[in-house]
């Protein structure tokens, strides 16, 4: 849209300066840019004699105009007044005629910028620091995407620092920035005491030493928790309510000691304390937070001997990122080895596998890139053998900026979503990044887990942004560990507990049904020896999903797993050499089934039996009804290309292959899990029950016994999948359900409650039709196979 205005500023500086040497012209277009911003602050520069001119306003600039003093009423250069007035102009204020005078229009847009910005209206004069405000596209009243709360954060360090020799005005338009970043530094070492030459706004060490004397905690009041309010609305943390915290004061409340603890634990600053310590000064202003801080995973480039696994384990480090694969011009022999990843495992490690054929440059990012460099790791993974679901990272190593993540970052992980599809979406992809560069990568395209870069302080993509959501690991510092053989260089990581559970093993092979449930007998005969408070078969079922369920969400659902059984178990198997099973092959449709998945759904549809009617619960999320929610998210993120709910379940919804999180293979374990957890909490055991559904016949009637035994009929089926996802009855469930939700439907994504009724209904409808017709077609088989003598 064309201002007349804008246009006006445009023609008259490239009119009046379009003949001075070093002046660039901008485009007459009559829409508000840096380059009408640039080329006003030449035509200014020449004004004051400057002979080299520049884009940037820079400190001789500044002294020039402070030399000529305050620009007002009673300037007597016209040119300067118009540059003062067009600037306005372009910041959407009424500067007033163009005429070169420095009239009442001017005085009171000056004045509404300056209260705007939160410094002093009654002077009306343009000083040295207003003018370089000016002729920026820095904004000061709130812009989308913006909240009132830290607008009025940054109308506060403009007022109270904006005298100081180098702090400049910041924008007031509600959104977190690196200039409004590096503005709160400059206020914490203002406050400590620091002079102007001292104060950089940089977070170093003398500044890191003040915080460490400013250790806060309840009942605290002052200049610093205001900082550090500030710093806690900058991170936009989410709450454990729900809620996204804005209490900017000057108060140590109890309601601010509750947000820090939520922040510690989502920054896996653990135990959680409630006080703004040292550690938690530092995770809320740098992307390291505090560099020293224990870790317990690392990613590096060299190989892992036994000697370096027994360095890192001795060290407290439990997760290694080693890298998949290397093109053949590559000289870093960063690859994993033969035999590396049982050492790494034998030594009590775990693995996340990193994928960067290179990477460090805008132009490699590319859709066919991205394609492409998915279908090499996913041919390198699956020749290492790693498991189905495991998280692959893809990394973009690089400042990426706001455009090049659009323009290139966002289309090659398009393409790695594309090309892990092609190979049958086997394994999911991760992204390794900075701040910014991973939250946008899982908005877009749905990464599961975000390994950050944190050790780059100084990349824009970690300057005022907040850690993503998905956050998985955190890189924060390289240094050396061990000595002779087992020395190694390593970026230490942050690990958060309960997100990605990485790898153990490779290579699993896939029992059969047989062995599985013999598995469960040595499992049963276990736990009833074990004792404890617990029955023997809960304890089976938490043992059996202890691996991939047991995060704190899965606490929060249906609570936590007894540990020392755990430890009982794993014990035995080492001293019987014995491995767990991780997989066995359906009998009845041939599809490997995931035996952490079966023991979770079932463990939470035993503890948490079927409420009556057509109502929901935990256990419902713990089975089916999580995989339900995960699907709507998947069509709310596919809805552009399938307005109908109902046909997308027709097309996506438990098919044999394909791709999604609610496949066949999930429906089976859901079925097999509600049936076997009925009979035991019907007093069979849960050897005699999985054996029944798999080795004596159960599992040709698996759905029409999960059917009638959960929904009863159609209508039933479709009231219940409704209520799962519109029940707020019980807080755990409605936070449980937007986390799985907005895991594959990205955030934000359109909840079920905000949808329209009727659509919602078709899409529960779809669900319905889904168990009918896998009802039918078993009856089906069970009937083609009784015909031909095989049962």
């Amino acid at each position: 849209m064309v201002d007349d205005k804008v246009l006006e500023a445009q023609q008259w500086v490239n009119s009046t300066y379009g003949a001075v040497p070093g002046y660039n012209r901008c485009p007459e277009n009559g829409r508000t840019g840096w380059s009408t911003m640039y080329s006003l602050t030449r035509g200014l520069q020449h004004e004051l004699g400057i002979t080299s001119l520049s884009d940037a306003f820079g400190p001789t600039t500044l002294s020039r105009l402070a030399a000529l003093g305050a620009i007002g009423p009673d300037t007597t250069n016209p040119n300067i007044v118009n540059i003062v007035q067009y600037a306005l102009f372009c910041k959407g204020y009424w500067g007033g005629p163009g005429d070169g005078v420095y009239g009442v229009d001017t005085a009171s847009a000056i004045a509404e910028l300056k209260y705007n910005a939160g410094l002093d209206a009654s002077d009306t004069n343009v000083q040295p620091k207003i003018f370089k405000a000016l002729l920026t596209m820095d904004a000061y009243v709130v812009l989308a995407g913006g909240t009132e709360t830290i607008r009025s954060i940054q109308k506060w360090l403009n007022s109270r620092y904006f005298s100081r020799r180098d702090f400049f005005l910041i924008p007031c338009d509600g959104i977190f920035s690196r200039d409004v970043q590096k503005a709160l530094f400059l206020a914490i070492q203002f406050e400590l005491g620091l002079t102007d030459d001292e104060a950089t706004g940089v977070f170093g060490p003398g500044t890191q030493a003040g915080l460490r004397n400013n250790l806060l905690s309840q009942g605290s009041s002052g200049i610093f928790v205001s900082i550090f309010t500030a710093a806690m609305v900058f991170n936009r943390i989410r709450l454990s309510n729900g809620n996204t915290y804005a209490n900017f004061t000057s108060s140590f409340t109890s309601s601010v000691a509750s947000a820090v603890s939520d922040f510690q634990t989502f920054s896996a600053l653990l135990p959680p304390n409630g006080r703004g310590d040292f550690a938690t000064w530092c995770q809320l202003l740098v992307s390291t937070g505090d560099p020293s801080r224990p870790g317990t995973a690392v990613d590096c480039i060299t190989t892992i001997t036994d000697a370096r696994a027994k360095t890192l384990y001795s060290n407290g480090y439990r997760f290694v990122g080693r890298y998949l694969d290397e093109k053949p011009w590559g000289t870093l022999n960063k690859r994993i080895q033969p035999g590396e990843l049982d050492t790494i495992f034998a030594n009590g490690l775990k693995v996340f596998p990193i994928s960067q054929y290179y990477g460090e440059v805008v132009s490699y990012f590319t859709y066919s890139q991205g394609f492409q460099d998915a279908v090499d790791a996913h041919i390198a993974a699956t020749g290492y053998g790693f498991s189905t679901g495991t998280v692959i990272y893809f990394s973009v190593d690089y400042d990426a900026t706001q455009d090049e993540i659009q323009s290139h970052i966002l289309p090659y992980f398009r393409g790695v979503v594309a090309g892990l599809a092609d190979r049958g979406k086997k394994y999911i992809h991760g992204v390794y990044g900075s701040r910014n560069v991973s939250a946008q990568v899982t908005a877009h395209t749905y990464a599961r887990w975000s390994f950050v870069s944190g050790m780059s302080t100084g990349f824009s993509g970690n300057m005022g942004f907040p850690l993503p959501e998905n956050w998985s690991f955190n890189q924060i510092q390289t240094l050396w560990l061990g000595t002779g053989d087992g020395r190694i260089e390593i970026d230490k990581n942050i690990y958060k507990p309960g997100s990605d559970p990485a790898v153990t093993s490779v290579n699993d092979p896939i029992s059969e049904a047989d062995t599985f449930v013999g598995y469960i007998s040595t499992l049963l005969s276990w736990a009833r020896s074990y004792g404890g408070n617990r029955p023997a078969d809960q304890l089976v079922m938490e043992f059996l999903r202890h691996e991939d369920y047991n995060s704190e969400q899965w606490k929060l659902l249906i609570g936590s797993i007894d540990e020392g059984f755990k430890n009982h178990v794993l014990d035995r198997l080492r001293a019987n050499n014995m491995h767990m099973i991780r997989e066995f092959r359906d009998p009845f449709y041939g599809v490997d089934i995931k035996v952490s998945h079966l023991g979770a759904s079932c463990n939470a549809a035993y503890l948490l039996p079927q409420p009556a009617g057509t109502y929901t619960n935990r256990g419902d999320v713990g089975g089916w009804g999580g995989d339900w929610m995960t699907f709507y998210g998947e069509w709310r993120r596919d809805s552009d290309s399938y307005s109908s709910g109902r046909t997308y379940c027709h097309e996506k919804l438990a098919k044999v292959d394909g791709v999604g999180t609610f496949k066949l293979r999930d429906l089976i374990e859901d079925a097999d899990a509600y049936n076997i957890a009925k009979d035991v909490r019907n007093g069979t055991s849960i050897w005699a029950s999985m054996y029944v559904n798999y080795s004596g016949g159960g599992h040709l009637s698996r759905f029409k016994r999960f059917y009638e035994g959960r929904f009863v009929n159609a209508a039933n089926a479709k009231a219940i999948s409704r209520d799962i996802l519109l029940t707020t009855a019980d807080p755990i469930l409605s936070t449980g359900r937007a986390y799985l939700i907005q895991t594959t439907g990205g955030v934000p994504t359109l909840m079920p409650h905000l949808l329209p009724s009727n659509k919602l209904d078709e899409f529960c409808q779809g669900f319905a039709d889904m168990l009918l017709d896998r009802v039918g077609q078993e009856n089906a088989r069970v009937a083609a196979l009784r015909a031909q003598g095989k049962i």
